[in-house]
């Protein structure tokens, strides 16, 4: 159990966790919302500790060291979490007031780009099709009324955010405000080089050697793990990024075919979480609607 104390909670053995969590899933501009809070909240020094999910057994004192010291409020933007029972138990078990934040994008659109970051970094060796069998994250993760409903069980309606990926992209600003509104963290304005810059996976490449950028991901694993990760995102903005990550062949376009069962299969899903959220999903369910909404 935890306590809440200044943006922070803290638990009966005293570590200061977060108190709000943005949950992602994968490829719903995370990575953007924690570059730009990173100046006005204490999140970890990587982006993804995959503490709740994956390295739980590092305990708390390896968790909280992967925060600097700070007195701004304390979060984390964790995309894996999202469609993980584990990680969401976890979190209600140490921090049952978290506020947590989901944030939904056009399931088709977020599987191709997960799907393309998942190859490119060399995490799956596999072409779309076979990976749309394979792997089941890419699926999993965009069923958003379905893992939803749990966490709206698990925290209470009140304390579970729902936002909507098209809304960053209309307005980056009116978007970060009622994120901070939400989470108890004072607002603030977005430079013009971050509203004009959300990630993408367009550039992204196949790797040129998926062993070699697998390996690479591996030993970057390990440095995150022993709290290294600043080495590794120094490699990353260096020519030494550029030798393992992209430089092969790129993306294919996805077979029509494969879109529109792929919509026919997350209709359900959507036109479910239309009625949770009260908001009209239409260009999510159908392609047709989808490539007309792109226009």
């Amino acid at each position: 159990m935890s306590a809440r104390v200044r943006g922070r909670a803290v638990t009966d053995q005293g570590y200061l966790l977060p108190t709000f969590l943005i949950v992602g899933p994968p490829r719903t501009g995370t990575s953007w919302l924690h570059s730009v809070l990173q100046e006005h909240t204490c999140l970890p020094r990587i982006k993804e500790t995959r503490f709740f999910d994956d390295r739980f057994h590092r305990g708390l004192g390896w968790y909280r060291d992967n925060f600097p010291k700070s007195d701004l409020p304390m979060g984390e933007v964790g995309p894996t979490y999202f469609a993980s029972a584990e990680a969401r138990q976890r979190i209600a078990q140490l921090i049952p007031e978290a506020r947590v934040v989901c944030i939904f994008r056009n399931p088709v659109d977020r599987i191709r780009s997960h799907y393309r970051l998942r190859r490119a970094y060399a995490m799956i060796p596999w072409d779309f099709e076979e990976a749309l069998r394979k792997d089941a994250e890419l699926m999993e993760s965009s069923k958003y009324a379905t893992h939803l409903k749990q966490w709206q069980q698990t925290f209470g309606d009140e304390n579970v955010s729902v936002m909507l990926y098209d809304d960053l992209k209309q307005s980056p600003q009116l978007f970060v405000d009622e994120l901070a509104d939400f989470t108890r963290i004072p607002r603030f304005s977005l430079a013009p080089s971050q509203i004009s810059y959300i990630h993408s996976s367009v550039p992204l490449t196949q790797p040129r050697s998926y062993y070699r950028t697998r390996s690479a991901g591996a030993l970057a694993d390990w440095f995150k793990a022993h709290r290294f990760g600043r080495i590794v995102a120094a490699a990353k903005r260096s020519r030494l990024g550029d030798w393992f990550l992209g430089g092969g062949a790129s993306f294919k376009e996805m077979r029509p075919e494969i879109v529109s069962s792929l919509y026919d299969q997350f209709r359900p899903e959507v036109e479910e979480l239309e009625i949770m959220l009260g908001r009209d999903l239409g260009a999510w369910k159908y392609r047709e609607a989808s490539l007309m909404s792109a226009v």
